[in-house]
């Protein structure tokens, strides 16, 4: 059963609500490619236009009293099989209280069983730390072929299903980033919209991003 947002970060919401001297810090550390690390058209670098930094000026402003860090572990050219392997070193050893986890961009370039065996490993070893995780499906590309012939072999519906999947299995959150292009697409948008190069978004596309980060941390529904 797939995490419910009203409930997953309920204590962590409330922790965020309390004022000063009964409020607490939370760290966030956000684990992934190069889409996190604010990569742009030209390999520049928007740090402050990615994903990252939009979600902790929104939590900010959503919870004015709260003392927010946000932790970017991300690499540039990474996949999941290669962020699974730092992952105790970079990640954990910050002791966050959430972790985001975003690798369904290149990991195309991996087989199904490659895919789920290192996102498998990463969210076993951040619930046996009592890290709540937040697992993110798949940005956009252009949608044209611009890889070398045969080096994708795995298509983005097919690492969104295993993402979706583990956070069905381990309980955990889904930010389904990828439904939500979808449904911009279906509803006549075009990917150029929210593309700052072939395979990262611009401003605009980290703003979604952000946007379905965001949902996991809702007005009190109990």
């Amino acid at each position: 059963m797939l995490a419910d947002k009203c409930s997953y970060l309920y204590n962590e919401t409330r922790d965020l609500e309390k004022e000063w001297p009964d409020n607490k810090s939370l760290d966030i550390v956000c684990h992934g490619h190069s889409i996190p690390c604010g990569y742009m058209a030209g390999n520049i670098t928007m740090p402050f236009a990615a994903y990252p930094h939009i979600l902790h000026q929104k939590l900010a402003e959503r919870f004015p009293h709260s003392v927010i860090n946000i932790i970017v572990t991300a690499k540039g050219g990474e996949n999941s099989l290669e962020g699974s392997l730092r992952f105790k070193e970079d990640v954990l050893c910050h002791r966050p209280g959430i972790i985001t986890l975003d690798y369904g961009r290149n990991d195309m370039f991996l087989e199904k069983t490659q895919i789920e065996y290192s996102w498998r490993q990463m969210i076993e070893y951040a619930l046996k730390a009592k890290c709540k995780i937040l697992l993110i499906t798949p940005a956009p590309d252009c949608g044209s072929i611009y890889y070398e012939t045969g080096t994708k072999k795995t298509d983005d519906e097919a690492i969104a299903e295993i993402i979706r999947e583990l956070a069905e299995y381990y309980e955990v959150g889904l930010a389904d980033v990828k439904m939500a292009f979808d449904l911009k697409f279906d509803a006549g948008h075009y990917r150029s919209e929210y593309l700052a190069s072939v395979n990262h978004p611009n401003k605009t596309g980290h703003e979604i991003i952000a946007g379905c980060l965001m949902e996991w941390f809702p007005f009190i529904c109990m």
